[in-house]
């Protein structure tokens, strides 16, 4: 579902989302900061690459993308040709080379949460010793659901956040930055909650 609504909503979807919004780029700058220069660096649920690879690759590190949304990819691929883009679901994304950092930046919550646990363990045995991780997901306890955006229909699901705490204190990090972005409202905002992380 989420790769062809993906795929449909590319061009809009990049030209809506070509700022950061909130505090997104305190997060980056937090997970940047005591991490080598150049840094090696795994975009998972890259996008089209704006704002987050882009300013990744601003600052001098190596980015690999990886997205399930063809055209999404070939967007990133164009627009920042130094990075590595690969196209590939989040779930069946593997790699033998461990980087210094991790982003999976709205992207967890549309993967269901069974799998969350095991994702998690991956992206810390893919990480260096103190490697960072700088992450999102559902802000609540809700059922796997279905929204729309631009018209298109996108799968949700996550723990609530003190499960996925949980899972990621278990997988060997510690807190950086732990907080809400948006609180759930009870109403269509599920709430979503942002976490810059140290394996430790």
């Amino acid at each position: 579902m989420n790769r062809d609504s993906y795929n449909a909503i590319a061009e809009a979807w990049d030209d809506a989302r070509s700022k950061f919004s909130g505090r997104e780029r305190e997060y980056l700058e937090q997970f940047l900061d005591g991490l080598p220069v150049p840094s090696s660096l795994l975009d998972l649920g890259c996008g089209t690459g704006r704002p987050i690879a882009e300013y990744l690759l601003e600052r001098g590190n190596r980015v690999t993308g990886v997205d399930q949304s063809r055209e999404m990819l070939a967007i990133a691929r164009a627009r920042l040709p130094s990075g590595t883009w690969i196209e590939q679901r989040i779930e069946e994304f593997d790699s033998a080379e461990r980087f210094d950092g991790i982003v999976c930046w709205d992207a967890l919550f549309h993967i269901e949460r069974s799998l969350h646990e095991t994702l998690i363990r991956r992206m810390a045995r893919m990480l260096v010793e103190g490697g960072r991780l700088i992450l999102t997901f559902g802000g609540s306890d809700h059922p796997a659901f279905t929204d729309t955006m631009f018209g298109e229909t996108f799968f949700y699901d996550s723990h609530p956040p003190e499960v996925e705490l949980n899972l990621l204190r278990a997988a060997g990090f510690e807190f950086l930055i732990s907080e809400f972005t948006n609180v759930p409202t009870g109403g269509r905002d599920k709430g979503r909650y942002a976490v810059v992380g140290q394996l430790t």
